[in-house]
């Protein structure tokens, strides 16, 4: 067995396992990345793409920013759509000078590996087989094979970004974590294109056909969804028939924009709101999908897991530079804060912009939860003070410092 020694053992080379790797680096921490595919396949996953003004001053932060500020398209507002009347919340405006940026999570990503990569920085790519050992004690170490070759990597501290499936999360005891789910009535059905986007910002439009969403990656690649039944299967949708059923509950003048194309990308995903309490145990960190996922209608699933990434990398920095090993323990309860704001925005836009047909939610039926929207709409989209409350959320709330 081959022995490897770090600082941090980082497991998942997505976008949060790589930022961390980055932002740990440029203050001198040491961390080794362990993935269990490939690169190609990594950058193969298609994702979110509009950044909260908060990722966007850390990737600024971690020197991995030329190529996002050259080709992102910051969006000032957002809009939505109900049964066809527009209201645009200026996001700008109402949370004096905040914004979001378009720009694909796959780009992140890759910009990202180049930056670890010209660094040197050591990353196993279809490291198989990984498992966390004495992750409670001050001696943690993870064991993998690599090549035909079986390797013991002995480290300080363990950040398990490795997604819901990954074997982070299943390291920790079950009866020293609670977990909360819900799983939603629906799917979204989700078409890429290099098509110019129909709008400049994002439209999310609530239809008696159902919710639509018309996104973006640049300005000739645009993301659009539809929300379908569980039951419905990608081979069940033709290009034609997305595209048909799209221009039906978009804006009838934003519709009539709408250019068509043969689709790179389908794929259906269910939606659900999942949060694992607590995101740490002993010296294993649970960062992003690992600890907690959202439905994607408020765009923060990749967003909560860049303030996880923002508030461990400065633990371990004071714990690892200065001693302060102490200050590790804040982590989970930082993080909770914001993960659970980001869950009930993401929850209360799901309910509000969903069909949930004959559902019944929350206890009422679904025309009772339905005239409940609808009042929800009415406030919230029609008076100054409801519009900025989406907007502070939209664009994200503030990170939190350690103590």
């Amino acid at each position: 067995m081959k022995h490897l020694t770090t600082q941090v053992a980082i497991i998942g080379a997505g976008p949060s396992g790589l930022l961390l790797g980055q932002l740990l680096a440029k203050q001198g921490v040491d961390n080794v990345i362990l993935e269990r595919v490939n690169g190609e396949y990594v950058l193969s996953r298609i994702r979110a793409g509009i950044l909260e003004q908060g990722f966007v001053d850390l990737v600024r932060e971690a020197g991995v920013a030329e190529r996002m500020d050259r080709e992102g398209h910051v969006h000032e507002g957002v809009e939505f759509s109900i049964e066809n009347e527009r209201y645009r919340i200026d996001l700008k405006a109402l949370t004096a000078g905040k914004t979001v940026m378009c720009y694909g999570q796959t780009e992140i990503t890759a910009d990202l590996m180049n930056a670890r990569q010209a660094a040197g920085l050591p990353t196993y790519y279809e490291a198989s087989n990984v498992q966390l050992h004495d992750v409670a004690s001050n001696e943690p170490y993870v064991t993998f094979s690599f090549e035909n070759e079986e390797y013991r990597l002995d480290c300080q501290y363990i950040a398990g970004c490795d997604g819901f499936h990954g074997v982070s999360r299943k390291t920790i005891p079950s009866d020293l974590k609670k977990e909360h789910e819900r799983v939603y009535p629906f799917g979204w059905l989700g078409l890429l294109s290099d098509t110019p986007p129909v709008h400049d910002e994002l439209i999310y439009a609530k239809h008696s056909r159902g919710f639509a969403l018309a996104s973006q990656r640049s300005e000739t690649r645009s993301r659009y969804y539809l929300q379908v039944p569980l039951t419905d299967k990608v081979e069940d949708w033709s290009d034609e028939a997305f595209w048909d059923e799209l221009k039906k509950r978009l804006p009838e003048e934003v519709a009539q924009n709408l250019v068509t194309g043969p689709s790179i990308e389908k794929s259906i995903a269910p939606l659900r709101s999942f949060v694992c309490e607590p995101m740490q145990y002993g010296r294993l960190f649970l960062v992003g999908d690992a600890a907690h996922i959202v439905p994607p209608t408020g765009a923060k699933g990749l967003n909560l897991a860049a303030s996880d990434v923002a508030t461990l990398y400065k633990v371990l920095t004071r714990a690892i530079n200065d001693g302060d090993e102490a200050c590790v323990q804040q982590y989970s309860e930082i993080c909770l804060r914001r993960v659970w704001h980001g869950e009930r925005f993401s929850w209360w836009m799901t309910n509000m912009m969903h069909d949930f047909g004959d559902v019944s939610t929350y206890g009422t039926d679904s025309h009772t939860f339905s005239r409940f929207m609808d009042s929800e709409f009415s406030y919230y989209l029609t008076s100054e003070s409801g519009k900025a409350v989406i907007a502070e959320q939209y664009v994200g709330l503030p990170y939190e410092d350690p103590k």
